[in-house]
């Protein structure tokens, strides 16, 4: 039996006036929580590094017709420095005054090699761009969250973040890291109004789960739309209190 996020459901205005920055918004997942969350009342931030893949999902959104006219934050998380971050996080106080969700979706598979085998430039960039890139967004956007009576922060994670698998490399490494840091930024904020969490998507109809999985069924697997009801529970009023937990999205 699904657990009751899993079957969550939810009026059309679950979101409405809400501000919800979501990272990797240009594909996947993050396409597709951008525009339900949209459609679902949110104003939606989208990042991503890809200008025009950002300008298609926002022109998805604003064919709805009732969605609130999403934006746009363009950032190579790979590349970024501390001014990029402090920047983003000028300009999102300044049109909005505040955030009220934060969905660190954004991250990269990296290699299946073993340890022995794992080239560490590599490692390195997995981790900054799953782990560091994260740390960074989220210390920036704080001061916006806290401004929110109702704030929730949502970590991506995988089950290999919870027990180690062979050949899993720095991603399973880079999805511990971030399961730890969503428990200590909860654990730190337990007395306030911000909550956090992280949702496992689970195998999902994706480009990284083809990356890793280049021989499976694709058409067995969900497609991101129909594994959105966690985040949005999470992300709306019915989750208030529920912080420092990791979630199935299936």
């Amino acid at each position: 039996m699904a657990a009751d996020h899993q079957a969550y459901s939810y009026p059309q205005d679950l979101l409405l006036d809400r501000v919800i920055l979501i990272t990797g918004a240009s594909d996947g997942i993050g396409r597709a929580l951008a525009l339900h969350a949209a459609e679902h009342g949110a104003q939606v931030i989208l990042h991503g590094r890809n200008v025009a893949k950002l300008e298609k999902v926002y022109d998805e959104i604003e064919a709805l017709g009732n969605a609130p006219r999403p934006s746009i934050a363009v950032m190579d998380l790979a590349t970024a420095n501390s001014d990029a971050y402090r920047s983003l996080a000028d300009e999102l106080e300044s049109e909005f005054g505040r955030l009220d969700g934060l969905v660190l979706n954004a991250s990269i598979l990296g290699d299946r090699f073993s340890i022995e085998q794992y080239d560490a430039a590599l490692w390195q960039q997995v981790m900054h761009v799953n782990v560091t890139t994260a740390f960074a967004l989220t210390q920036v956007c704080l001061p916006l969250l806290q401004k929110s009576d109702d704030a929730s922060i949502v970590f991506t994670s995988s089950s290999v973040g919870r027990r180690g698998r062979a050949f899993w490399g720095a991603y399973a490494v880079s999805k511990f890291a971030t399961e730890g840091l969503s428990q200590v930024l909860a654990d730190e904020h337990r007395s306030g109004n911000l909550r956090v969490n992280c949702i496992n998507p689970g195998a999902t109809r994706t480009t990284m789960r083809f990356e890793a999985f280049p021989a499976e069924n694709r058409d067995a697997l969900k497609r991101p739309e129909e594994i959105l009801a966690t985040y949005m529970y999470l992300l709306g009023p019915d989750s208030r209190g529920v912080t420092g937990q990791s979630l199935d999205a299936q």
